[in-house]
């Protein structure tokens, strides 16, 4: 059997698992003491901030508009740009906040939930209309969709 060629889908579900790996990461450093954690915990929720922010965008900009164009019901894609919304709003916060702030560990575990449920839905329920879409060219999105967000990684670092 041949294997298939990574798609816009796999490039997205790759950001997806890079991201719940970070948020197990931080989970471990919650549990951890020391001088160094609060550091620790600072730079890795930045990470995940910019890797989901650079994530968000390129689907804005690409994917989503691409399935609006080709799907009849697009609610689900209304749904998610929903939720790109509150993950943005509490990205912002984060942001804006120390480790040390008490809210720190809350904000960054909730905004790791917001991501499993947007997870969970576009894996289960949007790819698969995407993949059954005829008209879109999800190969060649692929390659616009790592283009964009590499600059949009470039901007930021």
């Amino acid at each position: 059997m041949a294997t298939r060629q990574k798609d816009a889908c796999d490039l997205l579900d790759a950001d997806h698992r890079a991201v719940k790996k970070m948020f197990k990461e931080y989970e471990e450093l919650t549990k951890s003491r020391g001088k160094t954690v609060g550091q620790k915990k600072m730079d890795l929720a930045r990470q995940i901030c910019q890797e989901l922010s650079a994530h968000a965008q390129i689907e804005e900009e690409i994917f989503y508009p691409a399935l609006r164009a080709v799907l009849k019901d697009t609610s689900l894609i209304s749904e998610a740009q929903v939720e790109h919304q509150s993950a943005k709003d509490l990205i912002a916060q984060i942001e804006g906040m120390s480790a040390a702030d008490e809210m720190f560990d809350a904000k960054v575990t909730v905004l790791g939930e917001y991501i499993d449920h947007h997870v969970k839905e576009e894996k289960n329920e949007v790819f698969p209309k995407a993949r059954a879409a005829r008209k879109l060219d999800l190969m060649a999105m692929r390659e616009e969709l790592a283009t964009r967000k590499e600059e949009l990684m470039g901007q930021e670092a």
